[in-house]
């Protein structure tokens, strides 16, 4: 019999929490955290909602206890959903920077959220400043590797917006390799200009907060966070609580286009059907799937049909990005800890937006607090480039 991998821990913050309590909190109301730019300066404040983490980067310096110069907002974030995430596992600083432990950190922006900064740092002649060593995408995990001496694997990913899932299947598959014994596996990602302005040049913002699955969808809302998941194997987590346990994973390329999904939906339903095989499960034994659903026309529609043909009659399902923003590097690891969340509670949390179905698949998410027996979640997410992943979580 195989061995299981247990989530013994998460760590979460987003625009709609500070750790995982006050998330739970949020989801539980179906709280949006949609608001206004204020931490930083662009043309587009007051003209296009985020899920924005209202504590400026100076305050969580002192939060966080932090008198190094030249931490970026990314690495603040992922530094506080971390340090959750091992307290709740029970994980010792030596347990931490054993060599059988790897830290895997995913990002999109990575310290390019200083797109001011390092423009400035590029010109010739120019003082280098505090940041020059924090603008790649490999600066978290970096960070993290030196804040915690660790001496195991210490590894990026970035493949767009499926990041932070990546980055937990990454981790799974060297524990069942062998490699390692435990792992802290997440992602963070930090709004700015690079970010704001880039998706704004794709014409995919909305003016509004966004309605994921329904007809009349006009685009994302971005957002930031950072969130980890601490996996242990079962018969190392005796007497800690378990969230539950990673029991599939999938992951595939439709390699349609650069920044949509084919329009079949090949990449989303390969890598349901793959998780689905890792699993074990049949498609009716997944009970909720807390979908990619950036509210884009592409998205929406394509990951609609990929569920249809994978599940026939799809299982409850809607989007959290409503509440919390699209936080790229960080979605999919915030949206996995939102699933054990669901598992924990044997509950549906309320998503927001919603009026009418797509009329091409006339599926409707759910909208109410919901309590239903739940035995195994899926957890989606879909990046540019096609690069599609989807998780697997079971009840302990």
């Amino acid at each position: 019999m195989s061995r299981k991998i247990a989530v013994t821990g998460i760590g979460m913050f987003s625009a709609i929490g500070n750790d995982v309590h006050s998330h739970l909190e949020s989801l539980m109301q179906g709280k949006s955290g949609i608001s206004q730019l204020e931490n930083f300066k662009t043309k587009y404040a007051g003209k296009i909602p985020v899920g924005e983490i209202k504590i400026s980067s100076q305050s969580l310096y002192q939060q966080l206890d932090l008198n190094t110069p030249g931490i970026t907002r990314t690495t603040l974030l992922a530094l506080k959903a971390f340090k959750e995430a091992i307290a709740s596992a029970g994980l010792s600083n030596a347990l931490i920077s054993s060599p059988d432990t790897a830290i895997i950190n995913a990002n999109t922006v990575g310290g390019m959220c200083l797109t001011d900064e390092m423009y400035a740092d590029s010109k010739p002649g120019t003082p280098a400043s505090a940041y020059l060593a924090s603008y790649s995408f490999a600066a978290t995990a970096v960070f993290l590797q030196e804040y915690y001496r660790a001496k195991g694997i210490i590894n990026t990913i970035n493949t767009a917006c499926s990041s932070s899932a990546n980055s937990i299947m990454y981790a799974a598959r060297l524990m069942k390799a062998g490699k390692i014994n435990r792992a802290i596996a997440g992602g963070s990602d930090s709004l700015a200009k690079f970010t704001v302005n880039g998706f704004n040049a794709l014409r995919i913002l909305s003016a509004n907060p966004c309605r994921p699955f329904d007809v009349n969808r006009s685009g994302l809302n971005l957002g930031e966070g950072a969130a980890y998941l601490a996996l242990e194997w079962e018969d190392d987590a005796k007497g800690k609580k378990i969230y539950g346990y990673l029991a599939g994973f999938g992951n595939a390329n439709d390699s349609f286009h650069a920044s949509s999904l084919s329009p079949e939906g090949y990449g989303p339903q390969l890598s349901m059907q793959t998780a689905l095989e890792h699993s074990g499960l049949s498609s009716n034994q997944i009970d909720y799937i807390n979908a990619h659903g950036t509210a884009t026309e592409n998205n929406d529609l394509v990951e609609s049909i990929a569920m249809k043909k994978i599940f026939g009659k799809v299982p409850s399902f809607n989007s959290t990005k409503c509440l919390t923003g699209h936080t790229l590097g960080a979605a999919g690891a915030l949206e996995a800890c939102v699933s054990l969340l669901s598992l924990q509670e044997q509950k549906i949390f309320p998503a927001t937006g919603f009026s009418k179905p797509i009329s091409e698949t006339n599926l409707v998410p759910v909208t109410r607090l919901t309590e239903m027996r739940l035995n195994h979640v899926m957890s989606n997410s879909f990046g540019f480039g096609g690069n599609c992943s989807s998780l697997i979580f079971s009840k302990p």
